[in-house]
This record gives C-alpha cells, structure tokens and sequence, in this order.
C-alpha cells in the first residue's frame, strides 16, 4: 500500500459493546487479511472522537483528533470505498452532556452544553454540540441505498434453533394509540420540484404582525427533489397524552411512549418532553415557576427532573403523590426504578415495539411483572404497523419462527433521504403564525399556520436517490422471485409524491405485475400473512420505515436484528456494510465493567466481514480477498453450527470465546481451500496451533470473567485497558500477535 493511500477496508472505531469487542476482533480481522495484502484501516466516528473534532481550538497537541465522520464522507462518494460500519451512538442531550463531562474529567478542557444559551458565544458553541447530536453519523456516510436481509445461515439457525417467544391471547388488552388528528401524517404536504422551482429556497416565519424571520436560508432544492414539510400541534399533542395518561387508567394496563429522540434529534425529544410535563401535569401546574429556576427541562427526562427537585421535599412529595394517582409505567429496569420517562434515548421505538410484540403484548411493570401495556405512538405515519401487527398476532397467535420466511428491506436513504427530524429544517414554532417555504423564484411551495410551540418540519429525497432505490428494488426481486411490496400510503402526501416515480418506472421496465403497492397497515398484514406461509417477501420503504422494520422483523424473526445482513451499495460504486442495531449495547457494558462478561454477539460483524471481502474481490479484482471471505462465510457457518455465540450471563462463554472459534473455523477453512495454496499453506501451522491451544486458551478467558472490569470511561475508554480487557488470553495473542 503506498503511503497515505486508502486502505483496502476501513473499520470504524464506534462506542459502547461494539467498539469493545472490536478490541478483541480487529486484531484477528489484521492477522488474517495481511497474510492476503489487504490493508484495514481505521476511522473513529465515536460520539466522544466527535465532540473532541468539533473543539480543536480548546485542546492540546496531543488531545486533538482529525474529523475522521468528515473524512469518511467524502470518502464514500467515491468508487474506493469499502467501510464496515459498526453502530454507534445516536446522542440524545443526556448522553451528550455525559460525554463531554467525561472528556472534561480526563482533561479536555471542553466548553459545558448550554441548554438556554444567550450570548453569541453559548449560540455558537449549542450550534456545534447540536451538529453532534441524533443520527448525526449515518446521513453523512449513507450515499446510497439499504439492502438488507438475513444471512442464509442465520435464518436457517433461527428455524433448527428457535428463540423464545411469549404467546399472545385474543383478549389481550395491548394495544397502539396515536393522535386523532393535527399531527404530522394528517398534516404533510408535498411536491416534485421543477424546473423552474429549483434553487436555493427559504424557510421563513411570518408572524401576526407580518414581520418575517428567515429560519433556514440557502436550503438546495434541485429538480426532481421530492420535498415535504408538516408540522403536530403541541396543544392536540398535549390533549392527547392526557387522554391516553387515563385511557390507560381505565383498561388497567401499563404506559408506555415509544419515541426515536436519537434519530428525530428535534422533534421528538420535544414530544417526549411533552409527555412528562403529561404525566406531571398536576406538578407542573403548581410548581413551574420553581421548576423552571432549578433548571428543568422536561425534554431531557424524568431521570434529570428528579435529580434536580431532590433537595425540595414539597415538589418531591407532590410527584409521588401524582404517581400514586397514576396507572403503571413500562419500565426500562424495574430494579432501578428507571422508567419509560426517565431518559429520551432510553426508549427507542425501532427495539422497544419489537420487544413488547415479542413478549406477547407484554411489559414490565415497577415491580418487575409483566402486564399489558398501552403503547402511546403520537404520530400516525407509521404506527399503524406496529397497530396491525398486534392485532394480526392477538387474531393468530405468536408467530411460528420454524417455519416462518423472511422479510428482507430495500430502502431509500441515500443523500439524507426522509431525515425526518434530524437536520437543521425542524423549528419549534416562536409563536403563533405562519411557517412556510419559498422557492427560489419566490412562489411559496408549502405553508402552514402553527400556534407557538408548534413543531414544524421538513425533509426531501433527490431524484438520484429514488430511481436507484427503484432500480435495487426490481434487481432484488429479480434475484429473488420474492413477494415484493412498496410500502406507500397513496393518501399521505410524501408518498403519492414517490407512486409518481415507482408506477412509471415498474411499467416502463415491464414488471408491474410483479410488486404490489400497499399503505404501511396493509403492507404489514400481507407480510405477516406471507411469512406466516413459509414464504419470502421483500418490504421496500423510506428511509424512517426501512430504520423500523429491520428491527421488526428480524427481532421476531431471528430474536435480534444484530445478524442482519446490512449492504449499503453505494451510488458511485463503493460499499458500505453495516453490522446491525446497537440499541442493547449500554446494558452490554454495564455487564462487563461490573462482572467482566460480555454478551455482545458480533454475528453482524461475521456477516459484513465476509461481505465486505468478497465486494474487495469483485471490484479490485483480488482474488486472495475472496479465498479469505469465502472462508469468514464457513467461520461464520461454524459459530452458528456448533452454537459459539456468545451467552449472557457470567461464567459461560462470551464475545471474546466467539471470537477465538471465528479465527479458528477461520484459519482451518484457509487451510483447507484448494484455491490458493499459499494462503493454504500459510494457514495451515495456525489452525493447528488454534486447534492445539484450545484448552489453554478457553481457560484464559474463562479466568477473565467475575470481577469488575476497568475500561477508563464509557465514552472515551482507556485505548491500553481496554484492549488488556478485551484480550486476555495470553496464549491466543501469541498466535495472533
């Protein structure tokens, strides 16, 4: 590799479970593909690498990192690129806060987050945190579509060895409920822009007086962009947590919000303010002006709230009498005392509704049973699918994961496509009036009339993205044969803008009668009923709904969405491969530092690896990078046929156990290969020596596990311990150096 040229696969450096257990991989992954010339490199796209890259001009010499995000997004426009990109935190105000106070505990002298900034100064630097915050990653490295899909060998091991599943009864009272009215899907309006209405457009306020204030100006509009904006009334929003506060009083079930503050940064960290200042609402009333001087902000939780009023006792004693009055709460960890409210990132609606759904409609209480649960979705975009799920399984029964097929996801990202939420076009309303967009030619595209308070958004999806969404669609069922359905609403505005691209686009290629287009409810049902058949179907979405059903289907599927097959191919002819959700990650790491065992399963690491190889194979024409993923997909067949996942609890296998048989199922699949009898031969003594070792190596490991574990922060871990954590088998590092 000639020096500063780009390595043959990037690996990202991340946060949490994934990116300790990647202390444990990498090494293995780097003494494998050099033996091939494939060079891994590595770029940190953690959430505390972003902080420290925002702030450079705070730091020292030794303190500053390079914007490695930055770098990475520039990097995955090109042909050159082959990145596998593990998880990483989508920051929620609570989180990013923690971080940098960490950073600041270990010397980074970092300006605090100002929640209520009122300088320039404090404007400026909330500006840059906020660029941090939400699903800040992902829109940046994401320059083309989703296919994703199980690997045949994990489907085939979730049928031969089914997860557990609760079983649903006909009566049961778990149900979905949404807004009736005025919120975002009734609101929405949407246009194809053309010719003449491309430029850079503006996001104005006009207020009663009929003085404007530009809220974002220079937003690029080209031709062909689909573009949306709506908004949810806060005062039906409020009316409406109120109703469903009592509505769950009285069918006696549990309260619980599903929300997505990570990725809808703006939107929905707001929302879920509202439904604490909801659910206090009797405290809030009598004691906001005390509550507003102690600094609460009920978009940052209950957890925070209650950390504030501690030393108050009348405020503290009229919450636990407004708990008193009040109907169960779902609950994060009942033995904490962490509830549904507690924290915004706590609760992500992607792995919260498939866990219930999972469970039998069930949740768990304060006091650790399970019960029926209200699950309280405001928007109606797309909770009707998790609303026509639990019907479907209260009329059927749980679902037969032996004999179900599978719903594979092709879905529409690319160039922040639906980013609903988390770039700078959502504004709280400043008061009552009118937002609106205004073209560059000065015509006003889209307009509504908000109340102060209002949340007001908007997002596109460029042309590029659409058709080749389409074109990756009709090349998958081709592939397939399977079912394949566009999950479009006809009646929701941003949709009936999208049927205008997908109709022409399947008659011009001659295969209308081959995919069906159905609204997000139906959809739903057929797919259900399809994989309840055995059969296959592939669900072909946006972007917000593609982040949705590869939790769905696969946590009902296969018990987890971390196997999934994740390949982002890129429009300029990269590859981005993703390894699944982290959304279990913080619990992983509170696990290890507490009993040093760590549970995280890197099957989605196996898959993206494999792939990550072969697409090295295809497009840089090196067939060494082939003979080696060919062999990760047998290494990978063997942890799942001789059952080396890791297991939960202390004392019995864990991440860095897989890891050993990964390298070793690995080595002896090199060794055993006809293809290249260098790779063959160059294998060989370290398979035997894997095989040899294995006795020793095992008890290393197990010796690891039991006490506490010191990594040096959860954000900004100690590089040096956390490797000596994660690798503590002295004889297996000998062998892979």
């Amino acid at each position: 590799m000639a020096e500063n040229s780009t390595p043959d696969i990037l690996y990202t450096i991340v946060d949490e479970a994934p990116e300790l257990a990647s202390a444990s991989f990498l090494p293995i992954i780097r003494k494998f593909a050099d033996a091939a010339g494939v060079s891994v490199g590595t770029k940190d796209i953690s959430l505390a690498a972003r902080i420290i890259a925002t702030f450079p001009e705070n730091l020292t010499d030794d303190q500053r990192q390079s914007d490695d995000l930055a770098a990475l997004g520039e990097l995955v426009k090109t042909a050159d690129a082959n990145v596998i990109k593990l998880p990483n935190i989508s920051a929620s105000v609570p989180q990013l806060v923690a971080a940098v106070e960490e950073l600041q505990a270990q010397g980074y002298k970092l300006p605090d987050y100002p929640y209520e900034p009122s300088t320039d100064a404090e404007k400026e630097i909330r500006a840059r945190y906020d660029s941090i915050k939400g699903s800040a990653v992902n829109p940046v490295l994401r320059e083309g579509n989703s296919d994703r899909r199980a690997a045949k060998a994990v489907k085939n091991y979730a049928q031969n060895n089914p997860h557990s599943m609760g079983s649903w009864a006909s009566d049961s009272k778990t149900k979905v409920s949404s807004m009736p009215g005025n919120d975002f899907y009734a609101n929405e309006k949407s246009a194809t822009i053309s010719a003449d209405q491309a430029g850079d457009a503006k996001i104005e306020f006009v207020a009663k007086d009929g003085s404007v204030t530009v809220l974002k100006d220079a937003w690029p509009l080209t031709e062909g962009t689909v573009a949306d904006a709506t908004f949810m009334s806060v005062k039906a929003l409020s009316n409406f947590l109120e109703g469903a506060i009592e509505d769950t009083k009285s069918d006696g079930t549990m309260f619980s919000l599903h929300m997505k503050a990570t990725m809808m940064k703006v939107s929905d960290p707001i929302i879920f303010g509202y439904a604490v200042k909801a659910w206090l609402k009797p405290v809030f009333d009598k004691y906001g002006a005390e509550l507003k001087a102690l600094g609460v902000n009920a978009n940052s939780g209950m957890g925070d709230l209650l950390e504030r009023v501690k030393g108050n006792a009348e405020i503290t004693a009229a919450i636990e009498s407004v708990r008193a009055e009040r109907p169960e709460m779902y609950m994060v960890d009942s033995d904490k005392g962490i509830t549904n409210l507690h924290v915004p990132s706590d609760v992500i609606i992607d792995a919260s509704m498939p866990a219930v759904i999972r469970a039998g409609g069930k949740g768990w209480d304060s006091q650790g049973n399970k019960g029926d649960v209200n699950c309280v979705i405001p928007d109606n975009c797309y909770a009707t699918v998790y609303d026509e799920t639990i019907n479907y399984f209260k009329a059927n029964g749980a679902l037969d994961v032996t004999k179900a097929g599978s719903v594979a996801n092709v879905g529409l990202m690319a160039q922040k496509a639906e980013e609903y939420g988390s770039h700078p076009t959502t504004f709280e309303a400043p008061a009552d009036g009118v937002i609106r967009v205004v073209l560059a030619n000065g015509d006003t595209l889209h307009s509504h009339e908000v109340e102060a308070g209002d949340i007001w958004r908007a997002c596109t999806v460029k042309k590029a993205p659409i058709e080749n969404w389409i074109q990756l669609a009709l090349d998958r069922q081709r592939l397939t044969g399977s079912e394949a359905i566009f999950w479009l609403d006809a009646n929701r505005a941003h949709d009936a803008e999208l049927i205008k691209y997908v109709t022409p686009a399947l008659e011009a290629a001659g295969v209308a009668d081959k995919f069906l287009i159905l609204a997000p409810r139906e959809a739903t049902r057929q797919s259900l009923e399809t994989i309840t058949a055995g059969k296959d179907s592939i669900a072909i979405t946006g972007n917000v709904l593609r982040d949705y059903l590869t939790d769905l289907f696969p946590i009902l599927e296969l018990g987890t969405s971390a196997k999934m097959l994740s390949i982002v191919k890129l429009m300029n002819g990269g590859g981005l491969f993703e390894t699944g959700a982290g959304g279990s990650a913080p619990k992983h790491v509170q696990q290890l530092v507490e009993e040093n065992h760590l549970r995280w399963d890197s099957m989605g690491e196996f898959c993206a690896l494999g792939e990550s190889l072969n697409f090295l194979a295809d497009v840089k024409g090196n067939k060494k990078a082939g003979v080696l993923g060919a062999a990760a997909e047998v290494a990978t067949q063997g942890i799942l046929d001789n059952n080396k996942s890791p297991d939960r609890k202390v004392g019995q296998p864990d991440n860095r156990d897989s890891h050993y048989w990964f390298a070793r199922y690995w080595a002896e699949a090199l060794a055993a290969q006809t293809e290249d009898a260098e790779l063959a031969e160059h294998f060989a003594p370290i398979a035997g020596a894997l095989a040899a070792s294995e006795g020793a190596i095992l008890s290393e490991l197990a010796a690891a596990q039991g006490a506490p574990a010191d990594i040096g922060g959860y954000y900004h871990p100690s590089v040096e311990k956390k490797a000596a954590v994660m690798r503590p088998s002295a004889t297996l590092n000998d062998i892979i150096g």
